[in-house]
């Protein structure tokens, strides 16, 4: 598929769940051999490209290391690191450009148990950064995002077709109500332009 796709918090692979053909990683870790990975920590920095780079952003078990609430440079006042985020992932999106994230959420273990974890996303988080509700809006966000579909998952898979079907789709209600469904998946559009097809083929099954 053509087209330029951004992997937040990438390690030293990014992740391409959307088959573009350049792939480009942001990390505080650097740079790897033969992919472009910029050293950027996005959590105190914006994201460093122009204004519309990308026609797909991804965050696999990222959003949850981007904390909520910071003290302003001259501790006078605070700031607020994942909101500004949401911002350059808009900023960064052309018009009718997709935003992938997987997460772990509240109230499964998984979104507690890693030290490092600081924010807790809920089933119903992204309606701060979504249409029609738009919450994040007091707080400085600029962007609205339309919602393509947010669920519960397990998260062995990188990227599943958007109908599974009514076996798949079964088995994750299943799976949500035993508390097994560990992660929630946002996928977003950034409103205009034209429409970004799903991957035929999934990657693994639910």
């Amino acid at each position: 598929m053509a087209g330029r796709h951004l992997d937040l918090g990438c390690g030293d692979k990014p992740r391409n769940p959307y088959r573009r053909a350049e792939v480009v990683g942001v990390d505080v870790a650097g740079a790897a051999a033969g992919v472009e990975i910029r050293r950027v920590d996005v959590t105190i920095e914006p994201i460093p490209f122009p204004d519309g780079s990308f026609d797909s952003v991804s965050a696999y078990d990222f959003l949850e290391h981007v904390p909520r609430v910071l003290p302003t440079a001259d501790g006078h006042g605070t700031r607020f690191p994942f909101v500004q985020l949401m911002n350059e992932i808009w900023r960064v999106l052309v018009p009718g450009g997709r935003f992938y994230a997987q997460t772990p959420a509240f109230p499964h273990g998984a979104a507690f148990q890693d030290p490092t974890h600081v924010n807790f996303v809920t089933d119903n988080s992204h309606v701060y950064f979504a249409r029609p509700e738009l919450w994040a809006r007091p707080y400085g966000f600029r962007g609205e995002f339309e919602v393509v579909r947010v669920l519960r998952v397990r998260p062995e898979f990188e990227y599943e077709p958007v109908d599974p079907g009514w076996y798949q789709r079964w088995l994750r209600r299943r799976r949500a109500r035993r508390g097994k469904a560990s992660h929630l998946i946002w996928e977003l559009r950034k409103p205009g332009g034209a429409e970004v097809p799903a991957p035929l083929t999934s990657d693994k099954p639910l």
